[in-house]
């Protein structure tokens, strides 16, 4: 009852500890400040409609042990990727961890370090960065990168930003198999600046992109060409250079995506004529955690007004003025938001460091060798997968006829049932199966993404494929 009562009290006029904003006369002082006369004026640009019209139904306080019980009991209720095979992919992959990169990421000096602005007390950390862009370099074969971006899709709309003022352009071809959201942050990016989006088709037997097509939507307007290499349903494209050259031939910016995992086994973009390389990190040592954290890849050719054009950090190695010592420290900040403000090429400053450091010790434990090591696994347990499935009735796996890499298309039609029923069953056999692409991709039917990496056994795709096989034959009688 007191604690209640005092609930209650404190709800009507709460200072927080913690929070100095909490306090009437600061927030006060702090509203005169700025011009108001009330907090609700600072949402004057949100519809009426969206906002709430009464008090949040807030539970009292809790003690520190209490809010822990009642977290680990929510966490209780989840199964991880550790406790059941998960063949979801699609944009965040389920991949081996070394144990040498959280060690080294947990150390202070790298995990409490933030944007390395002043060179003098940031020296480990803008080493780390400076080594991480190296590496993101060599597997590219580009010869500049940036210290990271928030993850593939941002680095996609910057890239199409950043073609869009080196061409002075104002339209950008992608192709129709990408991630929705990928193309939905583009759209976010390119809206604002008036850049225009379109949507180059693909060959419905191979997933191939469609050459014809390309040629009669490519113009003296077009800023950039994009392609996926692997592509968001898992086939390799295989025409790259034709579609550089038909960029070239129309001096558009060519820029392609990529899985780093697979440029041990599959040519770097700088050998079939990449103008920018972007990318998801989130594979080089960065675990899954509901849904994040990622780590966008940009890289581009070694050409000064590109470079220019770049967003985020770019940390370069100099010499003391005695040439005795080398040093480290970000370069081009011209071109940053921190000092030219909107001018800027590009509002990320921040980035993901941490995760670049995590990037940047996975690269240098594998080394070339590994990560050919580990395209060459990915790509036998894909075909494996691949095989086993296509074998069981009812069931087309790939649906394109193309080479694959992780991913790979598995289409239910000839079941008689649907994804989500056959997606609850492997869930009851504790068996996380693909992603359900019928919204995306209606034209391909009742069909599912999945994806198989290092970390599925043998014996993970066979229990995979018995579940199915017994799932699929279930009400025959």
């Amino acid at each position: 009852m007191l604690r209640n009562s005092v609930g209650e009290m404190m709800a009507k006029s709460f200072v927080h500890p913690y929070i100095p904003n909490s306090i009437p006369k600061i927030k006060k002082d702090m509203m005169k400040q700025i011009g108001i006369q009330n907090i609700e004026e600072l949402y004057a640009d949100v519809p009426r409609k969206f906002r709430l019209k009464k008090k949040l139904n807030l539970p009292n306080f809790m003690s520190e042990h209490e809010v822990k019980r009642f977290i680990e009991t929510l966490l209780s209720k989840n199964v991880t990727s550790q406790e059941m095979p998960t063949f979801l992919g699609a944009g965040c992959w389920p991949h081996y961890v070394p144990a040498v990169v959280e060690e080294i990421i947990q150390r202070t000096e790298l995990l409490t370090s933030y944007t390395p602005y002043q060179p003098e007390i940031s020296q480990g950390m803008l080493q780390v960065l400076f080594e991480y862009q190296s590496m993101i370099c060599e597997i590219t074969g580009m010869e500049v990168a940036n210290s990271s971006m928030y993850d593939w899709a941002s680095a996609l709309g910057e890239a199409v930003r950043m073609a869009a003022r080196l061409t002075k352009r104002t339209e950008a071809l992608i192709p129709t198999i990408i991630h929705p959201e990928r193309a939905k942050t583009l759209q976010t990016y390119s809206d604002p600046v008036g850049i225009h989006i379109h949507s180059v088709d693909y060959d419905s037997e191979t997933g191939q992109l469609d050459i014809e097509d390309l040629k009669t939507k490519i113009s003296k307007n077009t800023a950039a060409v994009y392609i996926e290499n692997p592509t968001y349903l898992g086939f390799v494209e295989a025409q790259v250079k034709e579609i550089a050259e038909e960029a070239k031939d129309h001096e558009s910016k060519f820029i392609v995506g990529v899985d780093p995992t697979s440029l041990g086994v599959l040519k770097p973009p700088s050998e079939y004529g990449a103008d920018i390389v972007i990318g998801e990190g989130q594979p080089l040592g960065i675990p899954m955690n509901y849904g994040g954290p990622f780590l966008g890849i940009f890289a581009c050719r070694d050409d000064m007004r590109m470079i220019r054009q770049m967003p985020g950090s770019i940390v370069g190695m100099t010499t003391t003025m005695d040439e005795t010592k080398r040093g480290f420290c970000n370069a081009l900040q011209t071109r940053q938001q921190h000092i030219r403000r909107e001018k800027a090429t590009s509002n990320i400053c921040t980035n993901e460091a941490l995760c670049a450091v995590a990037a940047a010790v996975y690269l240098a434990s594998l080394g070339p060798k590994g990560l050919k090591e580990l395209g060459e696994t990915i790509i036998s347990k894909t075909q494996y997968a691949m095989r086993l499935l296509s074998e069981i009735r009812g069931i087309k796996t790939p649906v394109f006829k193309s080479p694959h890499f992780k991913e790979f298309t598995v289409n239910f039609d000839d079941t008689g049932k649907t994804i989500k029923e056959i997606h609850e069953k492997l869930l009851q056999r504790r068996i996380h199966g693909g992603k359900k692409i019928v919204e995306e991709f209606p034209e391909l039917g009742e069909t599912a993404l999945y994806c198989t990496t290092e970390v599925h056994s043998k014996d993970d795709i066979d229990f995979l494929s018995n579940a199915l096989e017994k799932i699929i034959g279930e009400d025959e009688s």
